[in-house]
């Protein structure tokens, strides 16, 4: 009996008021977060994903796509990762520096064979999680340890991410004249008066080649006034170079102004990618160099950029960077992966010459040959935004409000067809 009340009496305990009766739901801790914009060109492709036209384009995507609209992995990173899946390697960690081999042959790729630089043993290359990891590596540095000037002097226009790469690692940004959108090309002169006048050791952006958004690059001798004009101003020349060999097919002439530079006697800072030229885009591979004025600094920078790298990620992914250096120290290989990202420039090459040619055929009077004369895998084809809104909506082709387009997107199936659209809208 004693032992029945007492059963009562623990079954009682063991009752819960129910979770209505709780007393009041803590209160949010993040309250004051607001909306954030969404990004303009994931935004682009979503309303892409949603149109149920047939004939719908994407010219929003900065993403190499083969001549059926497909995306398209490199027959040399096939092999490459054929020979890597032979070997059964291990899954270790990488130094915080990535793989040496790697890095090795990302500087040989960008500084060239007979670099004196690399012979000198007065650069430090580390590998980065493609090329935005690259830049905010160098933006951390650059905010750590240029404290005698803090402005960034970007092209204007320049790629969107370097805005808040830049800023989020605290440091100031700036701009200089580059696009003419008048002529659809490069406004040298525009940017030589800007540049006289950036104070001294500020940073200033260049893109190497195939500039991002607008595929207009300096000519070799505009490079060289420029190179000049850096030198006197005593600015330090920051490359971002993500398009080495996509651009025109050349790995050699697309790193040009970075050589040049640097036989100029500039001691530049470089960020590469490999999303673009291999088709790596989602293993992340990149690099971040410094040019230094000995082995000593050197030493010193690469000691700081491991302290910068440890914290944010510890170390690369290793799988990407075996596969990169796996191609460009394999000769076979190597010499497959020249020809392949030659393919890949001639088809967007094509592809311009294809447009400007059906526009002609459409009756279209306007001038278009800066399509033909711009590089790499974007345009600025000048349409105004109410003409974007237009071909949206009444061709579903899709793009950017500022008028660039991917020519990755531009097929032999869909070049008719874009050509229409846009002689319709800029009638």
């Amino acid at each position: 009996m004693a032992l029945l009340k007492s059963s009562k009496i623990i079954s009682s305990v063991g009752v819960y008021p129910p979770l209505g009766a709780l007393s009041v739901r803590a209160s949010s801790w993040w309250s004051e977060v607001q909306m954030g914009p969404p990004d303009p060109i994931l935004g682009v492709s979503e309303a892409y994903k949603r149109d149920t036209n047939s004939k719908k384009i994407n010219l929003g995507v900065g993403a190499y796509r083969d001549d059926q609209g497909k995306p398209f992995v490199l027959s040399c990173v096939r092999k490459a990762e054929a020979q890597l899946a032979a070997k059964k390697l291990d899954k270790e960690y990488l130094p915080i520096g990535g793989l040496g081999d790697f890095n090795k042959a990302c500087a040989k790729l960008a500084l060239g064979d007979d670099s004196e630089v690399i012979k000198s043993g007065r650069n430090i290359t580390v590998q980065t999680i493609s090329g935005t990891g690259s830049l905010r590596v160098g933006a951390s540095f650059l905010s750590r340890f240029h404290t005698e000037a803090r402005d960034v002097y970007l092209p204007k226009p320049s790629w969107g991410n370097h805005t808040p790469i830049f800023r989020d690692a605290g440091m100031q940004l700036k701009a200089y004249s580059y696009y003419d959108p008048k002529t659809c090309g490069f406004d040298f002169q525009g940017a030589l008066n800007d540049i006289s006048k950036i104070p001294a050791k500020s940073v200033i952006m260049l893109h190497a080649c195939a500039h991002n958004p607008t595929g207009v690059d300096p000519r070799p001798e505009q490079w060289k006034e420029i190179a000049e004009l850096v030198k006197k101003r005593n600015l330090l020349p920051f490359f971002d170079m993500a398009y080495q060999g996509f651009a025109s097919g050349d790995i050699d002439r697309d790193a040009w102004a970075v050589r040049h530079f640097i036989e100029q006697g500039h001691n530049i800072l470089l960020s590469q990618s490999f999303a673009k030229n291999m088709g790596l885009y989602g293993e992340r591979v990149g690099g971040f160099t410094v040019v230094c004025k000995d082995t000593e600094e050197a030493k010193r920078v690469e000691s700081q950029l491991k302290i910068l790298i440890r914290p944010v990620y510890s170390n690369p992914p290793m799988n990407g960077a075996r596969i990169a250096a796996t191609i460009l120290n394999t000769p076979d290989l190597y010499k497959e992966w020249l020809g392949e990202v030659h393919g890949m420039a001639n088809r967007i090459i094509t592809m311009r010459e294809l447009l400007v040619a059906n526009l002609k055929k459409e009756g279209s009077t306007r001038n278009w040959q800066h399509v033909i004369d711009q590089i790499g895998m974007f345009c600025f084809t000048g349409l105004k935004p109410e003409q974007v809104e237009r071909l949206t909506k009444e061709f579903s082709v899709y793009m950017t409000k500022d008028g660039r387009i991917s020519m990755a997107g531009v097929t032999s199936g869909n070049v008719g067809y874009l050509a229409q659209g846009i002689h319709t809208v800029t009638k």
